[in-house]
């Protein structure tokens, strides 16, 4: 679904590559996870596949397109689910929906019915016409969830799809995940809760300092990782425990 050939990016004023000379290859139905420590390069990385910035060389394909011949196209494929709140507090759920609908090229009762249909499935039909302001983090991560998939993507990429929110959303969101991946939708997922990518996640990439460093299922690097015990134990043996902050 998705090939990524010696992809590189350096920002200008940069003295560093954020992403440097990557290789990669992601199969359909795949549910992904990419991992690293902050600054390692993901979010470059996706920003890049999301058609949102530039690579400083390299290409990549996501479905057969490439950017630079079908860029219109290959947007259309993707849904991308911020770590940030991508939603109008002041409208109402069924009203920001709506909206978002609208510039996937929906409306008339086909919108209106996925909507609803969306809401109802994820615990939040009573709440359509509650404004977002007054909604807990948990659900607006799930509003925010059906705005992305509403144009039914072939590929959804999540950045920390369960950060903030409690147990009981969280699982809700991981189920109707687990669902569109097997209806056929390839998930590409970063986040920093190690236990839930070993769980989610059929195969995950460890990168640092914009280079794979790892990939593979779970369980096999756990198993090839002398000591490990889980993939949080394997992210430390390969990236280090010295803290990663930058500002």
């Amino acid at each position: 679904m998705i090939t990524i050939e010696h992809i590189s990016k350096k920002y200008k004023g940069s003295d560093a590559y954020s992403v440097l000379d990557l290789d990669l290859h992601i199969a359909e139905k795949e549910i992904f996870g990419l991992l690293g420590p902050n600054g390692a390069g993901k979010t470059t990385l996706i920003s890049i596949l999301c058609a949102l910035v530039k690579p400083s060389s390299g290409s990549f394909t996501i479905g057969g397109l490439t950017y630079k011949e079908n860029r219109k196209k290959l947007k259309q494929l993707i849904g991308i689910v911020p770590q940030e709140y991508a939603l109008y507090p002041s409208l109402t759920a069924f009203e920001n929906l709506q909206y978002f609908g609208s510039m996937y090229g929906l409306k008339g009762k086909h919108l209106h019915d996925k909507i609803s249909a969306y809401l109802e499935h994820l615990g939040l039909g009573k709440f359509a016409n509650k404004r977002i302001e007054t909604f807990s983090g948990g659900m607006k991560r799930r509003v925010n969830l059906i705005a992305s998939i509403l144009h039914e993507p072939k590929v959804l990429f999540l950045d920390e799809p369960t950060v903030g929110v409690d147990v009981q959303s969280k699982n809700v969101i991981i189920q109707f995940l687990q669902e569109l991946n097997s209806n056929g939708t390839t998930i590409i997922y970063t986040s920093h809760h190690l236990n839930e990518a070993e769980n989610f996640c059929t195969k995950v990439a460890i990168i640092d300092h914009g280079q794979i460093i790892v990939e593979g299922q779970p369980s096999t690097l756990i198993a090839n990782n002398e000591g490990a015990h889980n993939l949080e134990d394997v992210f430390l043996s390969l990236t280090g425990k010295a803290l990663r902050d930058h500002a």
